[in-house]
């Protein structure tokens, strides 16, 4: 199934993804209107969403023209947790531009980025050349959890998973790499494209297996398969749960592949009027623009 957050004539909804529009659970009174207003709510309460399906009723159909996408999860209540060099070959890719020998990290690396960085699909990322002139595109399969708790086993993490959705983790290069910690380069306003969907974990077979691509203008700059992962999901849950508890609706973004722009002879960076589109088999493509300079 695939769940999202829209507007709908000024108001917020929790939508579900048809093939001719959306259904709205929250026009029909006898669905928890609560529930189907916020994501996160949507996620605590545990409502079954094949029975709501099969309940559906045509009150609760709208047409896509008819409502705008928004970031599944608009606002996270926590930073958004990332995890770097999480591909080997985009661990080699960085480490030969700064003159190393690239090599698999040994513990997962994890940053964060904030909530006011996320935005959602077709919305525009601002650009600032005053603050940032080397805006950088990733391409990353994002977790969205079901179940929180605490020194989760790898063995049943994918049990807390609610669903899959897509992240460019945008970054700055130029604020990235001018400090010792990646926040700052990380949490630009409309850093954190997300969605346009989450599917749910049920529709996702194995998670690391799906091919996972960028493409900048129509032109293909990554295209891998998560498979190539150095932490798969199941791991990285484990790992962060260690000291962490984790809770329903945290978003964990997984790490790019290889094919950046900084690391290209010579570097690329995103400019006003360029289209980023984000792919993940199964997922769906995320797309946003880059607004014009001024």
């Amino acid at each position: 199934m695939k769940l999202g957050t829209c507007l709908y004539n000024n108001q917020t909804f929790v939508c579900i993804a048809q093939t001719e529009g959306v259904l709205l659970p929250a026009l029909d009174p006898a669905f928890d209107q609560a529930a189907w207003r916020d994501m996160i709510s949507l996620i605590e309460s545990g409502t079954d969403l094949s029975a709501m399906l099969a309940n559906a009723t045509d009150a609760m159909r709208v047409k896509f023209a008819d409502i705008t996408l928004l970031a599944p999860i608009p606002r996270t209540r926590k930073n958004v947790m990332c995890l770097g060099l999480n591909y080997l070959e985009h661990a080699e890719e960085t480490a030969n531009q700064i003159g190393r020998t690239g090599k698999a990290p040994q513990y997962p690396i994890v940053f964060t980025k904030c909530p006011t960085s996320v935005i959602g699909q077709d919305a525009v990322v601002p650009f600032d050349p005053d603050t940032c002139s080397q805006l950088d595109w990733e391409a990353e399969l994002g977790v969205v959890l079901g179940k929180g708790g605490k020194k989760i086993a790898a063995a049943n993490a994918l049990d807390h998973v609610f669903g899959y959705t897509i992240i460019n983790d945008l970054s700055a290069r130029d604020i990235q790499l001018s400090h010792k910690q990646y926040f700052l380069g990380k949490s630009l306003d409309g850093g954190c494209p997300m969605g346009p969907w989450i599917v749910t974990a049920d529709d996702i077979a194995d998670p690391q297996n799906l091919a996972i691509a960028c493409r900048v203008n129509g032109v293909t700059k990554q295209a891998s398969n998560t498979r190539n992962m150095i932490f798969n999901v199941a791991s990285i849950i484990e790992w962060l749960s260690r000291g962490m508890t984790l809770e329903a609706g945290d978003v964990i973004a997984t790490g790019t592949p290889s094919g950046v722009g900084f690391v290209r002879e010579p570097p690329e960076f995103l400019l006003p009027g360029d289209v980023v589109e984000c792919e993940v088999e199964s997922v769906g493509v995320l797309r946003n623009s880059i607004s014009a300079a001024g």
